[in-house]
């Protein structure tokens, strides 16, 4: 089995004039998610001279958008008007023969099949699919629907080595339509600053040490194990805090609501409660990092997670759970720590090691910013990108 290909791209390459190419993003909605946050940068840093970009959101629900910073007439909304609304498909080919578009790129399951369908329809030449993630379970409409539409995809791009291994494993494509580009974080909005001055504009207190956690409320992301550890942690560290960003998905979406209400039941059950500050979803979320000592990310599974990029971004220390490609993203002990999954013990060790010893904190900190602008910048990210759809065309 040939694996899929992490794909590299010669700088010359990037700068050697050639033909415009159209391409448009589809995705289910532009909520605070990863994948929404990727095809906005996707979208802002492809160079307008080599490729004219559209995004297309399936709902109106799109408070990412306002970070778009291509032209009005090159963002759409294709409205889908209830779950199984196939009129979507009609209008999805429509933009796609008014844009001439060459390539369509679905992201999130709704948008993925109606990208399939669309780009046959449309007669599209290069139609491409995502993969965000790894080791979810589909629902049998789902897995129907993809396989129905299987032979009408040509290229799938995944943001991790497991993420491609797992959808190959799930839908049995041929290994040779894979391409793995991990996420791109923008490091000239994410850099670092001054953590004092950080804490005071959140109303935090300067001198408290504080672990952040910048994720939605959904199990993926798997908050309980930060808040066993750091129950673990609080004789050590009295003064504690744990900066938590994020929240809900739109209309409690996959359980959401009820994992939440777990989690602050578990808050309260620990006694952690005077140690959270809970902050939401926040679009200034830069200025935010900053604030925090160290981040934690302690998901059950992911694709790249780019609360880590845009944690070591910002210069501050990360620790990731041994999920996915979190091991080649952030690799333990230059830029924090790699933890296994199921071990608050471990975490807990790991925090305190960086919130005890400023000088291990900083040098993570310093090497996480090289290594974020070296390996992760979206400016690679659309050169990558852009690459992957010539070769398809």
């Amino acid at each position: 089995m040939r694996s899929a290909t992490a794909f590299r791209m010669p700088d010359a390459a990037a700068a050697a004039p050639v033909a415009p190419i159209t391409v448009v993003l589809v995705i289910s909605n532009l909520e605070y998610g990863g994948a929404q946050r990727q095809v906005v940068e996707l979208a802002n840093n492809f160079d307008p001279s080599r490729v004219r970009v559209h995004v297309c959101s399936l709902s109106s629900y799109r408070p990412l958008a306002r970070e778009l910073r291509i032209p009005a007439d090159c963002q759409h909304v294709i409205e889908k008007r209830g779950k199984y609304d196939l009129s979507v498909v009609p209008r999805l080919a429509a933009l796609l023969k008014r844009t001439r578009a060459d390539v369509v790129h679905g992201y999130l399951f709704d948008a993925e099949v109606a990208v399939r369908l669309a780009g046959k329809f449309a007669g599209t030449r290069v139609v491409a699919g995502s993969e965000r993630n790894t080791n979810y379970t589909l629902k049998r409409v789902q897995l129907g629907a993809y396989r129905v539409t299987r032979d009408w995809v040509g290229l799938i791009v995944a943001n991790s080595h497991a993420g491609a291994a797992f959808h190959r494993k799930t839908l049995g494509h041929d290994a040779r339509i894979y391409r793995v580009i991990h996420n791109g974080v923008d490091t000239t909005r994410f850099t670092p600053g001054d953590r004092g001055d950080a804490r005071v504009r959140l109303g935090l207190d300067p001198a408290r040490p504080t672990i952040g956690m910048f994720a939605s409320f959904k199990r993926q992301k798997n908050h309980p194990l930060l808040f066993e550890a750091a129950h673990r942690l609080l004789p050590a560290i009295p003064d504690l805090q744990l900066l938590l960003v994020g929240d809900e998905l739109h209309g409690g979406m996959h359980g959401s609501s009820d994992y939440k209400r777990d989690t602050e039941a578990l808050i309260d059950r620990l006694g952690l409660r005077p140690h959270c500050v809970a902050l939401g979803n926040r679009d200034d979320v830069d200025l935010i990092y900053p604030a925090c000592d160290v981040t934690v990310l302690p998901s059950l599974f992911e694709g790249t997670p780019n609360a880590a990029l845009e944690s070591m971004a910002c210069g501050v220390p990360v620790i990731v759970t041994n999920v996915a490609d979190n091991a080649i993203i952030a690799p333990d002990g230059r830029v924090g720590f790699v933890v296994p999954l199921e071990r608050p013990d471990v975490l807990a060790d790991r925090l305190q090691r960086l919130l005890k010893d400023p000088e291990m904190a900083a040098a993570c900190g310093a090497e996480a910013r090289r290594w974020a602008i070296d390996e992760f910048s979206t400016r690679r990210l659309a050169e990558k990108t852009e690459s992957v759809y010539r070769e398809r065309l």
